[in-house]
C-alpha cells in the first residue's frame, strides 16, 4: 500500500530536556533549498548561544533533495536521525532545526540519536499537517429536482460541497479523488436519470481545509 503523502500546512515548535540539555524542534513548510537554507541560518543566527543547531530538510514530491546537517554533534548522531523522521513519516517540502542547549552530561551515541528524534517527534506534534490527494474539481449542472440527489451522493462518498449557486439551473462545485471519478460521474447520472451535467477541471494535488480548497 502507498504511503499517505504529507507536509507541513503550518510549522510548529517542540522540546524535550534529556540529562539537562535541552533539545528544541523548529518545524517550517519549504518549497526549495534555498529556503530551507534560509530558515537554518535564521535558527542559527536566532540561536546564537546555543551550542549545536542541527538540521535536516527533504524537498520534493519523491524527496528528490535531502539535506542534514550533524553541526558539531558526533557524526550520524544528530542530522540523519531527524532526516530520518521525516522520511519515515512521509514528509515532504519541509525543514527541521534542533537547537540544543548543552547541559553538562554527555548522552552518548544512541542517547544522542534518541533525543534528537524525540524532539522532532514533538516538535510534528505541533504543526498542522495535511495529506494531499490527487484529484479533479467538477462543476455539476442540473435542475432544481436532481439538486437534492447530487448532494446525497456527494455527501454519502465524503465529497466536499464547495460552492453552490442557484439561478436558473443549480450549480454545484466539488472535487473528487480521481480514483473515485468514474464511479461518482455514474452514480450523478444514475441518481438524476441522466439530468445532470458534470463539468471536470484538469487533475490536481488538494486537501480540503475549513471547507476550503487548497491547491499544491
Amino acid at each position: 500500500m502507498e504511503k499517505e503523502f504529507k507536509i507541513i500546512y503550518q510549522g510548529g515548535t517542540g522540546e524535550i530536556e534529556e540529562k539537562k540539555s535541552r533539545f528544541i524542534a523548529h518545524i517550517a513548510p519549504v518549497t526549495s533549498e534555498e529556503e530551507a537554507v534560509a530558515f537554518i541560518n535564521g535558527k542559527k543566527k536566532e540561536f546564537w548561544d546555543a551550542r549545536h543547531n542541527c538540521s535536516a530538510f527533504v524537498i520534493g514530491q519523491n524527496n528528490e533533495i535531502t539535506r542534514c546537517n550533524d553541526d558539531g554533534e558526533p557524526a550520524q548522531t544528530a542530522g540523519r536521525p531527524m532526516l530520518d523522521v521525516l522520511l519515515r513519516e512521509n514528509i515532504h517540502n519541509c525543514v527541521v532545526v534542533v537547537t540544543r542547549y548543552f547541559g553538562g552530561v554527555l548522552l552518548g551515541t544512541g542517547g544522542l540519536v534518541r533525543a534528537y528524534q524525540a524532539t522532532v517527534q514533538e516538535g510534528l506534534k505541533n504543526c498542522q499537517i495535511l495529506a494531499p490527494k490527487t484529484g479533479m474539481p467538477c462543476s455539476i449542472s442540473t435542475d432544481y429536482n436532481g439538486y437534492g440527489k447530487i448532494e446525497y451522493v456527494l455527501r454519502d462518498n465524503n465529497l466536499p460541497i464547495l460552492n453552490t449557486e442557484f439561478g436558473a439551473d443549480v450549480n454545484i462545485s466539488s472535487v473528487v479523488p480521481t480514483e473515485m471519478v468514474e464511479n461518482v460521474g455514474k452514480l450523478i447520472a444514475d441518481k438524476t436519470a441522466g439530468n445532470a451535467v458534470i463539468t471536470w477541471d484538469d487533475e490536481i494535488r488538494y486537501d480540503i481545509l475549513n471547507g476550503n480548497l487548497l491547491k499544491f
